[in-house]
């Protein structure tokens, strides 16, 4: 099958999954009006001094797409490839995972057009606390509450917090989230995407009668969500037979050692599982069309597409990273009874677990580990269940329709309720 013009454009991707779920729940057509357009879109350029007194001007993007149930809640990602419509797709898609968890943000996304790995510590410092300067007007405890994401840290998000306080003269713990732990983090957050991509596959695996013990998976992505899931994944006795990153892969059919790996990653050139000594090298392509129990995307968006979805060999699909499967791959795939769960479910634990250290900042109370991980598991247990109950009032045959179905209606019902000003 060829791809079409937009297969891979990911908000022409989001209005897609809206639309499709609009037809589904019969959705009144002016909210779904609101809900195609952003409520506010920052494009900004600023300049930055370099380290050899050059002038640079970098782009950046801050998307609010629906603040009806909450201050809007999104990370911030740097990259090259940051865009327009891919920054409003991640916004929207956060609107709808925030409301399946039913916690009380909407969505927003933010990025600047930049490759971090070629700048200096003190020049990617001045380049975030210039972004978050064209950020002022638009972020707060109680409007935008930023995070991280692909290539930026808790150390880029500390940095994101001061500029925010140092204009605001005091000092806004509740302003970001993900920040270190010295700074008002939470305990438990590092890890919680990629735990809750555990906990729901967990859950997915006992409806069908299955433990996690020896199934087998595949890992695309090893950054934050897929690292974290491996490492919870091993720990549980799963089997994790592949995993690739933007540079290489490694393969063992008979299940590679993941602390080991997570200590070649960290204390080699580039944190690459590339040229990982025990386990065969694996290209990205190869991964994703492995014959295994759970495929895992944990990378970037658009990764199973028209073109590899009719070679999926794995029979369960989660979602750990957000928009990695097409709506046409979607459809590919739900014809030949391939599971998927997701990325609005599947990859909810980070911003839940964001939720808890927004609440913790602004408390200035915070919790133990035990009750940060407790109250995730059964946050996100009940979700599945939610979506599960939808799954059987619409006959959907897939996990995608019935979790945007919870989503909207829960967005569209706050927008009901509230009425439009004036």
């Amino acid at each position: 099958m060829e791809l079409k013009g937009n297969e891979l454009n990911p908000w022409k991707n989001a209005l897609t999954q809206l639309h499709n779920t609009a037809e589904v729940i019969d959705l009144d057509k002016n909210i779904q009006k609101i809900l195609e357009n952003p409520a506010k879109t920052l494009i900004t350029t600023f300049p930055v001094t370099m380290d050899d007194e050059s002038i640079e001007v970098f782009e950046g993007y801050r998307v609010q797409h629906n603040a009806a149930r909450g201050p809007c809640k999104g990370g911030i990602r740097y990259s090259p490839d940051v865009n327009l419509d891919e920054v409003k797709a991640l916004a929207s898609w956060m609107t709808y995972k925030t409301a399946v968890v039913n916690i009380p943000f909407g969505g927003a996304k933010g990025g600047v057009v930049v490759e971090p790995s070629k700048l200096s510590t003190n020049e990617l410092k001045r380049v975030t606390r210039r972004f978050t300067y064209s950020m002022i007007g638009m972020i707060g405890p109680d409007r935008d509450i930023p995070a991280p994401d692909i290539n930026t840290t808790p150390e880029i998000i500390a940095w994101v917090m001061d500029t925010y306080s140092m204009i605001q003269g005091y000092t806004g713990l509740g302003v970001v989230t993900g920040k270190p732990l010295e700074i008002g983090g939470s305990l438990g957050r590092l890890e919680a995407t990629g735990r809750g991509v555990f906990i729901i596959m967990e859950d997915t695996l006992r409806q069908k009668k299955q433990s996690s013990k020896n199934v087998t998976i595949a890992i695309q992505g090893f950054g934050n969500v897929g690292s974290n899931f491996a490492k919870i994944a091993h720990e549980h006795s799963a089997k994790i037979i592949a995993i690739t990153d933007a540079f290489g892969g490694c393969y063992n059919p008979e299940g590679l050692n993941i602390p080991e790996l997570l200590d070649y990653v960290t204390n080699h050139h580039n944190r690459t599982v590339k040229n990982y000594p025990n386990g065969e090298p694996i290209t990205n392509k190869e991964l994703l069309t492995l014959n295994v129990d759970i495929l895992a995307p944990c990378a970037i968006q658009n990764q199973i597409t028209a073109e590899n979805a009719d070679k999926i060999e794995a029979k369960l699909i989660i979602e750990g990273a957000n928009g990695p499967t097409t709506p046409i791959a979607d459809s590919i795939l739900n014809e030949r009874d391939i599971v998927i769960i997701p990325d609005i479910l599947a990859n909810s634990g980070g911003v839940t677990v964001s939720y808890f250290e927004w609440v913790q900042s602004l408390q200035h109370f915070f919790w133990n580990e035990d009750q940060v991980n407790e109250a995730l598991r059964k946050i996100l247990v009940r979700a599945f269940a939610e979506v599960n109950q939808m799954k059987e009032k619409y006959n959907t045959k897939d996990f995608r329709t019935a979790a945007m179905a919870l989503a909207v209606q829960r967005v569209a019902r706050a927008i009901q309720l509230r009425g439009i000003f004036p």
